[in-house]
């Protein structure tokens, strides 16, 4: 399975509770474990610990997000070290110049590939465009019984959001009733409460592995990639993914 790089520049991980997978002068790339809040949020008032400011005091200068991944999503998370790159990368995420890839695992046989087009409401409640293409990298069946069913079928996906919606990936993936394993609220109650009991799994099963874009100042073409957690490594196992994908 796969494990992570850069074709630019991979630097070992410094001594600290994060992982960097990239860093230069203007920029700097974080492997997010699930559970971390990118930054401080109202809707998460009783969290303390945030990687943003982890990773300020693990390398002692000021960092700026320049897009955000959901707390229960791991993987790849970009920081700008100065003020003029975060609002370059900013721009850059805003018209679509950054490609996103994703995993996820989720429930039943996807179609080998396949476009959700289907609009996302706000929170005012205005509809916005919401496009995300998926391709399905391999699927396995196993002998546990749920439901009506006899077997349990899942699938492993690699998604690149086209837009960027608030849990976007998540959204469009229920929408196509192949929901991404322990996500709540999108995610299938059954198949959750499942993996919590049968193999004490309840991580959403996300992982952001990689971009792809135009370094702000250089202009070289990175591709930075995150490993895959130690619980998705796990899944992958239990699941007996690994006789497909290895």
């Amino acid at each position: 399975m796969d494990g992570g790089g850069s074709i630019q520049k991979r630097l070992a991980v410094n001594n600290g509770p994060l992982e960097i997978i990239y860093r230069d002068e203007q920029i700097i790339a974080i492997n997010k474990p699930h559970g971390l809040l990118v930054h401080r949020t109202k809707i998460a008032t009783e969290r303390d610990v945030f990687a943003l400011q982890l990773l300020r005091d693990q390398i002692g200068q000021r960092v700026y997000p320049v897009h955000r991944i959901d707390r229960k999503t791991s993987g790849i998370l970009l920081f700008a070290l100065n003020e003029d790159v975060n609002a370059r990368l900013s721009t850059l995420f805003r018209e679509q110049q950054i490609a996103k890839t994703y995993w996820a695992i989720v429930r039943g046989f996807t179609d080998a590939t396949g476009t959700i087009d289907y609009a996302l409401k706000k929170d005012n409640g205005q509809l916005q465009e919401s496009i995300t293409h998926y391709k399905t990298l391999a699927q396995t069946e196993i002998p546990v019984p749920l439901g009506k069913f006899e077997t349990s079928r899942y699938s492993l996906v690699e998604v690149q959001p086209e837009t960027g919606r608030m849990h976007q990936i998540r959204k469009h993936l229920a929408h196509i009733h192949h929901p991404i394993i322990a996500d709540r609220p999108h995610g299938c109650n059954k198949q959750n409460r499942l993996f919590k009991d049968k193999w004490s799994m309840d991580s959403m099963l996300l992982h952001a592995k990689e971009l792809e874009f135009k370094h702000p100042v250089t202009h070289d073409v990175l591709r930075l990639r995150a490993k895959i957690s130690s619980e998705f490594e796990r899944t992958l196992s239990f699941l007996k993914f690994e006789k497909i994908i290895s």
